[in-house]
């Protein structure tokens, strides 16, 4: 079974959306009253204690409010307790990794914008004759904008409501059947992933970059501006605070939708898609890069492709990136250039083309011409010498597939 999660809109009416901000502030003294417990008792005996282990409590305190009042269901109650577990076994994670831990906070009530739910426990999909509804327990009959079908045989599992700036969403996560894989019979190609360009694939066509963030930065700091002269508490701060988040989420939504409509051409238009496996994580802690990595964010590319690569009949490789961009797609030889070097130009067989259309063909050889050769032990190994006629070559064969 594959795992997918599809997204909603929802359009509350203004009562409906009052009770939903209701459940979102219940929920967070529910989780910051769990955390204060949690960080407490370590505090006094030494010993950690489960979220999930104060169920009992807060079914109980539940249980004791007024019948009005009582917005929380059960289920959504135990799924909270779960997400502070998972926040303490990261923090646990990562201190056994050596990394910066960073302790669960506390939540204020702009910070805490979701509930989970198990589906048909508190919340169903509801549909009559002219719409579909989302029923939530204690909050009514939402509106939900179906953009799209559910897949066929997709059973419901978890639901998650939450506050965007936007508005209010729910995201269903499904379960459906493993599709079976069956080649499309495309072509094959072979894909360098870069700030400039962000996809040169090694049939000639590449993507340039939109560049989404940076084109809204002048709204930003208008913006950004505006929200550091409103008094901190006014009415007029949380309009300007939600007049910066929906730059933002207009930002994030344009890039999602771009990748999406790139990664289903690709999927559609290929066979196979060869990439570089590559570590994004260099990119985001360079000081010159991390503003541009950020607004591409190649991981979505990544993410979404590999996911819908086997609904299509179409395959995915990653390769080992390294020399890419420094060997001659045409004879081999190594040619050393800066990164501010943007074209290919070797002195041993006249080969002239785009650094990125170069590093494309590269990866293309190494994927499918070399994949079933298997390791030559050059790949791993230091550069050889100079030969007797001063040239440099190094293999770019891959493992098999």
């Amino acid at each position: 079974m594959a795992l997918l999660t599809y997204q909603y809109r929802l359009y509350p009416r203004r009562a409906e959306a009052k009770r939903l901000d209701t459940l979102l502030y219940q929920g967070k003294l529910v989780y910051n009253f769990a955390l204060e417990v949690c960080k407490n008792t370590y505090e006094a005996t030494g010993e950690s204690v489960k979220a999930l282990s104060l169920w009992r409590y807060f079914r109980d305190w539940r249980n004791s409010q007024p019948e009005a009042e009582r917005v929380l269901n059960a289920s959504s109650v135990q799924h909270l307790l779960r997400r502070l577990d998972k926040a303490y076994a990261a923090f646990f994670r990562r201190i056994k990794a050596g990394e910066k831990a960073g302790h669960p906070r506390f939540k204020s009530h702009d910070r805490f914008n979701s509930v989970e739910y198990t589906y048909g426990d508190g919340v169903k999909l509801v549909q009559d004759d002219r719409r579909v509804l989302l029923y939530v327990h204690r909050i009514g009959s939402l509106k939900v904008k179906v953009h799209r079908r559910l897949p066929t045989g997709a059973v419901i599992k978890h639901v998650v409501i939450k506050r965007k700036a936007g508005g209010w969403y729910v995201n269903l996560q499904l379960e459906v059947p493993t599709p079976e894989f069956v080649p499309n019979g495309q072509p094959l190609v072979a894909g360098d992933v870069g700030m400039l360009r962000l996809l040169t694939l090694s049939d000639g066509t590449g993507i340039d970059n939109p560049r989404w963030l940076r084109g809204t930065l002048k709204k930003l700091r208008r913006a950004q501006r505006r929200l550091s002269r409103r008094q901190k508490g006014s009415n007029r701060r949380r309009k300007a605070r939600r007049q910066v988040a929906l730059l933002h989420e207009q930002v994030a939504n344009t890039r999602r939708d771009f990748w999406h409509k790139v990664t289903t051409a690709l999927v559609n238009t290929y066979g196979a898609i060869a990439l570089e496996a590559l570590n994004l994580n260099f990119m985001l802690r360079n000081g010159r890069l991390s503003l541009s990595a950020h607004d591409a964010d190649l991981g979505i590319f990544y993410a979404l492709l590999d996911s819908k690569a086997a609904n299509a009949g179409c395959t995915v490789v990653c390769v080992d990136p390294a020399y890419t961009s420094q060997i001659c797609s045409g004879c081999g030889c190594l040619v050393e250039k800066d990164l501010r070097v943007r074209d290919h130009d070797c002195p041993h067989c006249g080969l002239t083309i785009d650094r990125d259309l170069n590093a494309a063909r590269n990866i293309f050889k190494s994927a499918f011409e070399y994949a079933r050769i298997g390791r030559s032990g050059i790949n791993a190994a230091p550069l050889p010498p100079p030969s007797g006629d001063g040239k440099r070559t190094r293999s770019l064969r891959s493992s098999p597939l």
